[in-house]
């Protein structure tokens, strides 16, 4: 049987499905609605897809090692009772460790990667069937070192901060102070002349103001931006920032007393840029109950 425009459009209004998933499941089906739909239950496509506009905010991060090669993501759930489900956090270790053995370099890439139940989309619609939250594999960045450089890795709370950092020269242990570092203090750069010229402006404005409300002179208040903005980077660039464990130096200073010099620092803090539901929830439970 033919499968036709209306009723892909017809399948795709019933079960919120994608387009080629409908026309796929009519083909499958010869035509027959009622076992198209179930076609896409039997999938987890079509129970996958109602979830599509749920808010994912909440999950977990993690890095993943081999030889010089290394994988932080950030796969995300609804709740954060999921985070402690087996279930996700072996699906997650899945799909770290096959974007780490692949040649993947790209979330989109990530995605197509094969696994033992499918393709990773596949997995992870798979997945969001079965354990009935809206799932998603948010972000991925892979990272290639030299022989001379280390990688330190580190997580927090489990995975609800993961900081991965490359370190030239100085040791392993050196290059986990570093991703410490940046869990604990949350720089927004790592270097000062990563902070865009926009920002940086922004802030030179502000401070000027504030220094001419206190009834400054001019060129006092200049003098003042400056050591004000200084003050700044050392808030907001990790090689500035006063070192956790020795205060009296920067970590730039404290990985350089180590012989070594910062590469590159990648911090993950799960949900961070996702506007999350306030939501009641008591009220969120009864809404489950009610079928909304």
């Amino acid at each position: 049987m033919e499968v036709t425009a209306s009723m892909v459009k017809d399948l795709r209004e019933k079960t919120g499905a994608g387009m080629m998933d409908c026309k796929k499941a009519l083909a499958e089906s010869n035509g027959d609605m009622d076992a198209a739909i179930d076609w896409l239950r039997e999938k987890g496509i079509a129970k996958s897809a109602k979830k599509e506009s749920r808010i994912a905010a909440e999950g977990l991060a993690n890095i993943f090692i081999k030889d010089n090669r290394a994988v932080i993501i950030e796969v995300n759930s609804e709740t954060d009772f999921v985070s402690k489900n087996a279930e996700f956090t072996d699906m997650i270790a899945t799909i770290g460790n096959t974007i780490l053995n692949s040649t993947a370099s790209t979330l989109e890439e990530a995605m197509l990667l094969p696994t033992s139940e499918g393709t990773i989309n596949d997995l992870i619609v798979a997945k969001t069937a079965k354990i009935g939250e809206k799932l998603s594999l948010r972000r991925i960045e892979v990272v290639e070192k030299e022989a001379n450089e280390n990688f330190g890795a580190y997580l927090h709370m489990g995975g609800k901060i993961a900081v991965l950092s490359v370190i030239e020269g100085a040791t392993p242990e050196v290059a986990k102070d570093v991703s410490m570092q940046a869990a604990a203090m949350r720089p927004e750069y790592v270097f000062i002349e990563d902070v865009p010229s926009e920002v940086l402006e922004k802030e030179r404005a502000v401070q000027k103001e504030l220094a001419m409300s206190e009834g400054k002179p001019a060129d006092i208040a200049e003098k003042m931006v400056d050591g004000r903005i200084k003050k700044y980077f050392k808030e907001i660039c990790l090689a500035e920032q006063a070192f956790i464990k020795d205060g009296d130096i920067s970590v730039a200073t404290y990985v350089k007393n180590n012989n070594g010099t910062i590469k590159k620092v990648i911090r993950y803090e799960v949900g961070e840029g996702i506007e999350k539901r306030n939501e009641n929830f008591a009220e969120e439970v009864m809404n489950q109950i009610k079928g909304n």
